[in-house]
């Protein structure tokens, strides 16, 4: 479009979304919020009841109690560091897993021969939980805080490895004969052709894996960790600390859904020539 031309009818209707659109998403979110405000409500409710049906409430800490011991978490600095740490061992461990995972689950998929050698040890290997691997970790690395990026390596990994193979393997030939015909060559290929077809399936496997290595992270922290939230989750829950143990929850599921919601969003921006849904976010 030339400088200082007006888009036209067809390009406004592309830039400005749907009105209807924008009253879905409106009521998408409030939705979400009155979920979470009604969960409250509930939980509110129960523990000053003492409700005591097949469940106990009257031990429960009230969310107004919660509320309090978050507000005094976050004016101390040890907070801050706990939530530093976490947040690097994860992303350590998880962009590892990231680039390796992609790396073998092409490879695997695309070469015989290096899928008979790695994929009997890889498929031996993926039943284990990565939480199991604490005791090995701690005999192999000489710092706990290596083996726990290591517990969340091999939590993220396998997830993408094997969400990377099969769209690998699912994507049509058609599409590299065409390259090939064309006179490109391997390279051409993985460039041109694998790595932009496998990108909805890699980033299926990263929003899984970044799940499961939160998981991991958190209970390798429980067990061996000196610094981190779940470190101090398990310290609340020793000193029977309730109030503590919850604001350690929250402070998972919140950090939890905003690296998964980062992941997806750069999935979205990286597959914007995918067919989406109309108001689809």
């Amino acid at each position: 479009m030339p400088v200082g031309t007006a888009p036209g009818p067809l390009a406004r209707a592309r830039q400005a979304p749907p009105a209807k659109a924008r009253r879905a998403g409106r009521r998408s979110r409030l939705v979400r919020v009155a979920s979470l405000a009604a969960a409250a409500a509930l939980w509110q409710f129960l523990t000053a009841a003492d409700v005591r049906l097949w469940l106990r409430f009257d031990r429960l800490p009230s969310p107004s109690e919660v509320a309090g011991t978050f507000g005094r978490r976050l004016s101390e600095s040890g907070y801050y560091l706990d939530l530093a740490q976490s947040v690097i061992r994860i992303l350590s461990g998880f962009t590892l897993a990231a680039v390796l995972g992609v790396a073998v689950g092409v490879l695997v998929a695309r070469s015989p021969r290096a899928g008979d050698v790695l994929l009997p040890l890889l498929e031996v290997a993926r039943p284990i939980p990565a939480i199991a691997l604490v005791p090995i970790a701690i005999l192999v690395f000489p710092r706990d805080e290596q083996g726990i990026v290591f517990i969340t390596f091999a939590a993220a990994f396998f997830p993408v490895m094997v969400s990377t193979r099969h769209a690998v393997r699912a994507l049509p030939t058609l599409w590299e004969d065409a390259v090939r015909t064309m006179g490109g060559g391997r390279r051409r290929v993985l460039v041109n052709v694998i790595l932009p077809g496998v990108l909805p399936g890699v980033f299926g496997g990263l929003s899984v894996g970044m799940g499961v290595a939160w998981i991991c992270v958190i209970s390798a922290e429980m067990i061996s960790g000196e610094f981190g939230v779940g470190y101090r989750t398990w310290q609340a829950y020793t000193v029977v600390d309730y109030p503590g143990v919850i604001v350690g929850m929250a402070t998972i599921g919140l950090l939890g859904w905003l690296t998964s919601a980062g992941v997806e969003l750069l999935g979205r921006r990286l597959t914007r020539w995918l067919p989406r849904a109309e108001g689809s976010s």
